[in-house]
């Protein structure tokens, strides 16, 4: 099996360059052990963490500005963690989560290249009951809602990890089950709202739903 083939690139903020290493496309595929088989990852989906999503850079730009003093946060299912790194550079108190068993890495990687502090991760799925995370004061997340069978893990995953005062903010880029997510979070006691947003220009323009949840 060949090595996989790296790209690095730069994402330009107001105030911030983060450098990201990731997977050259979504053809890249390395399971030799069968970590990931064994996981539930097929081959096919294998790739599917270690691209950049326009979706996860959505994310990132809305934390640019997003008030994050005296907040702990945790990205959920974090990919290349674009968003962590770029609240890292902020100095903000960031925790990642992923499933796959090489986002960990590739996030300790991308920590190094822009000389961040360490990023807490857990690798954990959704049903996840004996992990450590604790409380979070925000919780994010980016096109997380691309399976029904979903909604209810991810919405009691974050409701466990939730305070009692606790913001969501969830990029979704029409999926298709952001109404019936909507409606368990506010089973949950959160409030809603979205706004459609675009990021990119003329071809590269990019246009997503930023769902917001707020207890």
């Amino acid at each position: 099996m060949n090595p996989v083939r790296i790209r690095y690139q730069t994402i330009e903020f107001e105030r911030h360059d983060i450098h990201i290493r990731s997977l050259l496309d979504k053809q890249q595929f390395s399971d030799p052990f069968g970590v990931a088989e064994d996981l539930g990852i097929s081959s096919a989906q294998w790739s599917l963490f270690g691209v950049l999503w326009q979706a996860g850079e959505m994310l990132a730009r809305e934390m640019q500005v997003f008030e994050v003093e005296g907040k702990r946060i945790l990205e959920v299912g974090c990919g290349i963690a674009l968003p962590s790194l770029l609240l890292n550079a902020r100095q903000a108190d960031i925790t990642a989560t992923d499933y796959h068993p090489e986002a960990g890495h590739y996030l300790a990687e991308n920590v190094k290249l822009n000389h961040g502090r360490g990023i807490p991760f857990l690798r954990t799925d959704w049903k996840g009951a004996n992990d450590n995370l604790g409380l979070f004061d925000v919780v994010i997340g980016a096109d997380l809602l691309y399976e029904r069978n979903h909604i209810v893990e991810l919405s009691e995953f974050i409701n466990k990890h939730a305070k009692p005062h606790c913001e969501v903010i969830v990029v979704d880029p029409g999926r298709g089950n952001k109404g019936a997510f909507s409606k368990k979070m506010m089973a949950l006691g959160f409030s809603f709202s979205e706004q459609k947003k675009t990021i990119g220009e003329d071809k590269l323009e990019y246009s997503a739903t930023v769902l917001s949840f707020l207890r």
